[in-house]
C-alpha cells in the first residue's frame, strides 16, 4: 500500500469512529496507536507515552488550566456584570448604544477570558434581556452577541491561540500579538455596521431615556470603576509580557492571582466560588490535554509516514492547485468540520494534514493561526448546525426563536469573511505587530 493510501485510510478511519458518538480524543488516539502498531510493530507502542512526556515536559502547557481558571472566576464573581452596567450608562443615551456597549464589553472579556462560549453565555444572560426589555430589534441583537462573543478567541488571551501554539510549535507570544490588530478591525467593522444600520433604521434601536441614566456626572465617574479592574488585569497579565517582564507562565500566573484578587476586592470570593471554579477549570483543562495528546500521537505517525509530502504532491503535483486555492481549500474544510466538531476538536483533526502543508506551500504559521482562528468562528455560528447557535437557543429568552437566530448571524458572518479576505491581501495586519515587538 502506497504512503498515500495509508494516510488517506487513517484519516478515513478517524472519521468513521468519530461518526460512531465515541469522545473525540478516544477515536483520534485509538487510530494513531492502531496505525503505529500496524506499520511499526510492537515497538510502536511507546510512540504514544513518548508524546506524554513531550506533552508534559512542555512548560506552556501551565499555561492552559491558569488562563481558564482566570475566565471563570472573572464570570462567576459577576465582574462582567458591573462592566455590562457601566457601558449600559454611558452608551445608553447613543442610538444603538446598548449594541455598540455589547461589543465593548465583548472586547473586554476577550482581554480577561479568552474563551468565546464565555463572551455568549455573559452577553446572552446579561446584555441580551437587557437591550429586548428596551425595545431593540431581537434579530440584530441577536447577532451581535454571536459576532461579539468571536472576538474571544482572537483576542488575547485566546486559549484557541495557545492551544494552536502549542500544536503547530509556534510562539504563543506571537500569536497573541498577531491577533490584536485582526480582532480590533473586526470589533470596529461590527461597530460601524450597528451604527449605519441604526442610523438607516432607527426603530430597531430605541435610545434609553430611564430615570436611571439621569444621574449626575459625578455619579457616571463613579461608574467607571467597574472598568478598571478588567483594564488593570488585562494590564498586568498581557502587558507585562509583551513589555517582557514576565514570560508567558509568569503572565498566564499573574492574570489567574489578579483575577482572584479582583473577586476578594468586591467582596465575592467565597468558598463556594472557589469549588466551582476549580472543577469547572479541572475539566476543561483535562478535555484540552486529552486532546493535545491525541493529535500529538495522531501527528507523530502522520509525520513518519511523510503525509504533508504526499497532500503536496496531490495538489501541486496532480492536480496543478495554486497554494492561494489549496489554502481556500483548508478554510472551506473548517467550515464544513465546524458542522459536527468544536474548534478544538477541529485543530487536532486537521493540524497533522494542514500545519507541515501551510508550512511547505511557503505560509507563515502565525499569519495561518489568525484565519484559522476567524474561520472556525464562521464555522461555529454558520447555520444548519454551528455549535454556537444551539448555545445560543439555550441561553437566549423564549421569545428569541432559532429562526431569529439564524437570520441574524449573516451579516457578521459576512464581515468576519471580508476580515479574512483583508488578512489574505494584506499579511502584515496579522504580522506587523508581532515581528515589531519580536524585532527589539
Amino acid at each position: 500500500m502506497s504512503y498515500e493510501m495509508i494516510a488517506l485510510s487513517m484519516f478515513g478511519m478517524m472519521m468513521l469512529m468519530l461518526l460512531t458518538g465515541q469522545r473525540v480524543f478516544a477515536a483520534i488516539g485509538f487510530v494513531a496507536s492502531g496505525a503505529a502498531l500496524l506499520l511499526y510493530g510492537n515497538g510502536a507502542i511507546e510512540m504514544p507515552f513518548s508524546q506524554v512526556f513531550k506533552l508534559f515536559n512542555w512548560f506552556p502547557m501551565l499555561t492552559l488550566p491558569l488562563f481558564i481558571y482566570m475566565g471563570y472566576i472573572l464570570s462567576e464573581s459577576g465582574i462582567a456584570e458591573d462592566l455590562y452596567k457601566m457601558l449600559h450608562v454611558w452608551f445608553g443615551k447613543l442610538r444603538g448604544g446598548l449594541a455598540i456597549g455589547t461589543i465593548l464589553l465583548m472586547v473586554v472579556i476577550s482581554a480577561m477570558n479568552g474563551l468565546s462560549v464565555a463572551g455568549m453565555a455573559i452577553g446572552a444572560t446579561i446584555a441580551l434581556p437587557e437591550m429586548l426589555r428596551r425595545g431593540y430589534d431581537k434579530v440584530m441583537i441577536t447577532g451581535v452577541v454571536q459576532g461579539g462573543s468571536s472576538l474571544g478567541i482572537l483576542i488575547p488571551p485566546s486559549v484557541v491561540l495557545v492551544l494552536y501554539g502549542m500544536i503547530a510549535r509556534q510562539p504563543v507570544g506571537q500569536l497573541w500579538l498577531a491577533g490584536v490588530i485582526p480582532g480590533l478591525i473586526m470589533a470596529g467593522v461590527f461597530v460601524l455596521y450597528i451604527m449605519l444600520r441604526c442610523r438607516l433604521n432607527p426603530s430597531l434601536a430605541p435610545i434609553v431615556e430611564d430615570e436611571e441614566l439621569k444621574m449626575p456626572f459625578s455619579e457616571k465617574l463613579r461608574l467607571l470603576r467597574a472598568g478598571i479592574i478588567p483594564f488593570l488585569i488585562f494590564f498586568f497579565m498581557t502587558g507585562l509580557f509583551v513589555f517582557g517582564y514576565t514570560s508567558l507562565v509568569e503572565s498566564s500566573a499573574v492574570g489567574a492571582t489578579a483575577a482572584t484578587l479582583a473577586a476578594a476586592f468586591k467582596g465575592r470570593l467565597t468558598w463556594p466560588l472557589l469549588v466551582s471554579t476549580s472543577r469547572q477549570t479541572l475539566e476543561v483543562s483535562a478535555m484540552f490535554l486529552w486532546l493535545i495528546l491525541a493529535a500529538l500521537a495522531f501527528g507523530a505517525v502522520f509525520d513518519g509516514l511523510g503525509a504533508a509530502r504526499a497532500l503536496e504532491n496531490v495538489f501541486v503535483g496532480q492536480l496543478q492547485l495554486e497554494p492561494w486555492m489549496i489554502l481556500s481549500l483548508m478554510m472551506a474544510t473548517f467550515i464544513i468540520l465546524g458542522v459536527f466538531l468544536d474548534d478544538t476538536a477541529m485543530l487536532v483533526i486537521v493540524a497533522p494534514l494542514y500545519i507541515p502543508l501551510v508550512k511547505i506551500l511557503g505560509y507563515d504559521l502565525i499569519w495561518f493561526g489568525v484565519l484559522y482562528t476567524i474561520t472556525c468562528q464562521i464555522a461555529y455560528i454558520t447555520p444548519p448546525f454551528g455549535y454556537n447557535l444551539f448555545l445560543m437557543r439555550a441561553l437566549a429568552p423564549k421569545e428569541v426563536t432559532l429562526v431569529d437566530i439564524y437570520r441574524s448571524i449573516w451579516p457578521f458572518v459576512i464581515m468576519m469573511v471580508g476580515v479574512i479576505v483583508l488578512l489574505g491581501f494584506f499579511p502584515g495586519l496579522a504580522l506587523w505587530l508581532p515581528n515589531y515587538v519580536y524585532s527589539k
